[in-house]
């Protein structure tokens, strides 16, 4: 019920209190029809009652911050969100776990929504401090992997939700990270998608920018990106290899990766703590900032909309 219908109902009650206490000297045979009218007021009365009350829980509920546990923020079940942009522009701008589904996924997903670099992006990835390994199998990368509990926690979010968040529209994509002097870079992809396991989460990006160099396209040096270009590779798992070396890149780097012959990227490699020497350069490398024998300290990959524009709050 609206405004303009309980301003009615009042209306219409002061006119019935009027005929009531206009009945109460009427001669007796208008004493029933006094008494319906009576009856008939109390009834209104009733109603408008309850509607103010409604009214009042509703403007409560709507003043109600969402309830934040342990890094979660529920925002009920009554609207689902596509990915973070979406969450960001309805009003919620901080960082934390919430809840999504993008348009081709059965069910919700649990993310990580990133709130700062302008807001809403939505983390596949995050490497912090080595507490998980990331040498796993097929099934883990397709379903996900992690800690999906702490602000601070490593994951990988799955390559069946990384299809269907980039299936749904074009995506950007960020790469943050960080050396153990603390010194910060980032990568910047257009037209970032992840096809599904049928072609194997064959990647596709766009255009770089940033500060941390294209080491993605291998385009930094022409004789070597034919080996170090990742654009259009297969993921890969030490259970499944679909990389174009003659040995299993996965296993030799400990990761799975969209490797080529192997890669000038690999953000998933091995947590060493800075210079590390090993058989294979198996670390969380990003060539174009530290090289092959230089593992980086963070990491977080995170994609949203490439037309996003926050909404003015």
């Amino acid at each position: 019920m609206g405004m303009n219908e309980i301003l009615r109902l009042w209306l219409l009650i002061f006119g019935l209190v009027f005929i009531v206490d206009s009945s109460v000297s009427a001669p007796d045979e208008c004493q029933q029809e006094t008494i319906r009218l009576r009856s008939q007021l109390r009834t209104l009365e009733g109603r408008v009652s309850r509607q103010l009350e409604l009214i009042q829980q509703l403007r409560s509920q709507q003043a109600e911050p969402p309830s934040r546990t342990d890094g979660f923020v529920d925002l009920g079940e009554l609207k689902d969100y596509a990915d973070c942009a979406q969450i960001y522009n309805d009003g919620n701008n901080g960082s934390g776990f919430y809840m999504i589904k993008p348009l081709r996924s059965p069910s919700k997903i649990k993310v990580y929504c990133d709130m700062s670099d302008g807001g809403g992006w939505t983390v596949f990835q995050r490497r912090t401090d080595g507490s998980e390994s990331f040498d796993r199998d097929w099934a883990d990368y397709k379903q996900g992997f992690g800690n999906m509990q702490s602000d601070s926690g490593e994951f990988w979010l799955g390559n069946d939700n990384l299809h269907y968040l980039t299936s749904q529209g074009d995506y950007a994509l960020r790469i943050s990270m960080a050396d153990f002097d603390d010194n910060l870079r980032y990568a910047k992809y257009k037209s970032f998608k992840v096809a599904s396991e049928q072609d194997s989460y064959k990647l596709g990006f766009g255009k770089y920018s940033g500060s941390a160099g294209d080491s993605l396209s291998g385009g930094y040096h022409p004789e070597v990106q034919w080996w170090a270009s990742h654009q259009g590779m297969k993921f890969s798992t030490h259970d499944r290899d679909n990389d174009r070396y003659e040995r299993n890149c996965a296993r030799e780097d400990k990761a799975g990766w969209w490797f080529n012959r192997c890669h000038s990227a690999n953000l998933n490699g091995f947590y060493y703590k800075g210079p590390y020497s090993s058989v294979t350069d198996s670390g969380i490398v990003w060539y174009t900032w530290h090289g092959w024998w230089y593992s980086l300290k963070s990491v977080a990959m995170k994609i949203r909309p490439e037309d996003f524009e926050p909404n003015e709050v």
